[in-house]
C-alpha cells in the first residue's frame, strides 16, 4: 500500500497544488481567506471573553496572555478538525473520481492532509505577526510545533480515515461526528484553562488525547516552554493505534468501497 502511494507521489503533489489553486481562483485575497476565517473566529472569542467577560490567565498580568493562549489552542484545534472532518467526507465527495479513475484510494486523505498542513503553516506565520503586536516574539520553543503538527495530524488522519471508511457504508457517521466534534472542542482546554475547572473534571480531561497536544501549542507560543514529553505519550499511543486501525479497516474495505459509493 505504501509503495503504491509513493509511486503516485507526483499525483498527490499535483492534486494538492490544484486544490489550493482551485480554492484561490477568482479570489482577490487568495490564500488569505484560509488565514482570515480561523483568525476572525479566534479574535471574536478573544474580544468577547477577554474584554467583555474579563477572562484572565491565572498568575499572568499581561492583557495579551489570554488572546495568545486562545489563538494557540485554536490553531492546534483547527489543524485537527480540518484533517479529521475532510478525511471523513473525502471518499463520498470524490465518489465520481473514484469510479472513473484508477489510483490508490488512500491518496485522497493524504491530499487532504498535505493541503491542511500548508494552510496551517500559513496560519502560524500570520499568528507570529499578530503576536509581535502583543509584544510576544517567537522563541526557540516554536520548533516544538513541528512534532506537535505531526502528532495532531497523525491522530486526525487516523480517526478521519477510519470514520471515512465507515461513513461510506453508514452515512450517519458524519452526522453524529458533527455533534461529537462540537462537544470535543469544549471538552478540550482551549477557551478555558485546565486549572479553572473542578478537579474531578480535570481527571476526565486527561482521557482526551487532544488536551496534551493543544497544551503543547499553548506552552510553546505563550510561555516559550517545551512540552511535557511524558504527558503527550498517551496521545502518541492513541494516534498510533488510530492510524493502525485506519490502515487495517481501509485494507479490508477497499475492495467494496467504490461499489458502496
Amino acid at each position: 500500500m505504501l509503495k503504491s502511494i509513493w509511486n503516485y507521489r507526483h499525483f498527490i503533489i499535483a492534486s494538492i497544488k490544484g486544490e489550493l489553486r482551485g480554492r484561490f481562483a477568482r479570489s482577490r485575497l487568495g490564500a488569505m481567506w484560509f488565514i482570515l476565517h480561523p483568525l476572525a473566529q479566534a479574535l471574536i472569542f478573544s474580544i468577547v471573553l477577554s474584554e467583555v467577560m474579563r477572562a484572565k490567565m491565572p498568575n499572568m498580568t499581561s492583557p495579551a496572555a489570554y488572546p495568545i493562549y486562545l489563538l494557540s489552542g485554536m490553531a492546534a484545534w483547527g489543524l485537527f478538525s480540518e484533517i479529521l472532518v475532510r478525511s471523513m467526507n473525502v471518499f463520498i465527495e470524490q465518489a465520481a473520481a473514484l469510479k472513473k479513475i484508477s489510483f490508490p484510494r488512500l491518496c485522497l486523505p493524504i491530499i487532504v492532509w498535505g493541503s491542511a498542513i500548508i494552510n496551517h503553516v500559513l496560519l502560524l506565520a500570520s499568528i507570529a505577526v499578530i503576536f509581535l503586536f502583543f509584544g510576544q516574539y517567537p522563541g526557540v520553543a516554536w520548533l516544538y510545533l513541528i512534532p506537535g503538527m505531526l502528532l495532531i495530524s497523525a491522530l486526525a488522519f487516523g480517526i478521519g480515515v477510519f470514520l471515512g471508511v465507515l461513513n461510506v457504508f453508514v452515512r450517519d457517521v458524519a452526522q453524529a461526528m458533527t455533534v461529537i466534534m462540537q462537544l470535543w472542542f469544549w471538552f478540550t482546554p482551549i477557551v478555558y484553562v485546565k486549572s479553572a475547572v473542578p478537579e474531578g473534571f480535570q481527571n476526565l480531561l486527561r482521557f482526551n488525547p487532544m488536551t496534551s497536544l493543544v497544551n503543547l501549542y499553548q506552552n510553546a507560543l505563550l510561555l516559550n516552554e517545551p512540552p511535557s514529553w511524558m504527558g503527550i505519550l498517551p496521545s502518541v499511543a492513541v494516534g498510533a493505534i488510530m492510524v493502525f486501525l485506519a490502515f487495517t479497516l481501509f485494507r479490508r474495505a477497499s475492495a467494496d468501497l467504490v461499489d458502496a459509493l
